[in-house]
């Protein structure tokens, strides 16, 4: 059985374990922060999560976790068998990544535990985050999903990474990320209201406190 390593306050463990889900396969969770152990760095080389063990050995990243299901489980496909198709969905996610959760990343410590970054960080991250987006409503469909008709891996890393990104902003900068967007709002709210999504997001709410407690314990 694949066995999912990770905990549940974690977004990119959570886009795993909706890719999983969406494909309706089962997984054992272990549940783990990312740490240095030697024992873990066998399994995790930087010592990050999510990390998936299959039958052949470990994967790590999300996204080539994420394209690993999806060759080993072709059932309901997270990318088009198009190659075009395929490349635009792969370059939705990686867009996302790069220009919406980690601009927004810097700024986490701040917007979710109180702990403040620089103004000239605040400023740099506004940035990003408004020039991030306004390049999303340019490359992305949302006729209704990301990349056009079909549910795929875009989706998953828009739920989880706009989500984060909108929370910041509207936490440092009062201002909503998704407000003027064609489409981006609107997809959010069908997204979040997909079941498999609303139990992940109760197992998170019920797993934040231990994690709020892990960070706090780093700050003392």
């Amino acid at each position: 059985m694949l066995k999912l390593y990770g905990f549940d306050v974690s977004n990119y463990f959570n886009m795993i374990k909706l890719a999983l889900a969406y494909k309706g396969l089962d997984y054992q969770v272990e549940v783990v922060y990312p740490n240095q152990e030697p024992e873990f760095l066998t399994k995790s080389p930087m010592g990050k999560v999510p990390a998936l063990e299959t039958e052949d050995g470990m994967i790590v990243e999300t996204n080539i976790i994420m394209e690993y299901l999806d060759a080993k489980y072709p059932d309901k496909p997270l990318y088009p068998a198009d190659p075009f198709a395929q490349a635009r969905v792969k370059e939705l996610v990686k867009f996302i990544e790069l220009y919406l959760e980690l601009p927004a990343r810097r700024c986490h410590q701040e917007a979710f535990f109180g702990s403040k970054v620089s103004d000239e960080t605040r400023k740099d991250v506004k940035r990003a985050l408004f020039r991030g987006m306004t390049g999303l409503n340019r490359l992305a469909s949302f006729s209704p999903y990301v990349a056009g008709e079909e549910f795929s891996a875009a989706d998953i890393m828009f739920l989880y990474s706009v989500d984060l990104a909108s929370s910041v902003a509207k936490k440092l900068f009062e201002i909503d990320l998704l407000e003027g967007s064609n489409g981006a709002k609107a997809l959010m709210a069908k997204l979040n209201e997909l079941p498999e999504v609303q139990k992940i997001a109760a197992d998170r709410k019920t797993a934040n406190k231990a994690f709020v407690e892990y960070v706090t314990s780093f700050q003392k």
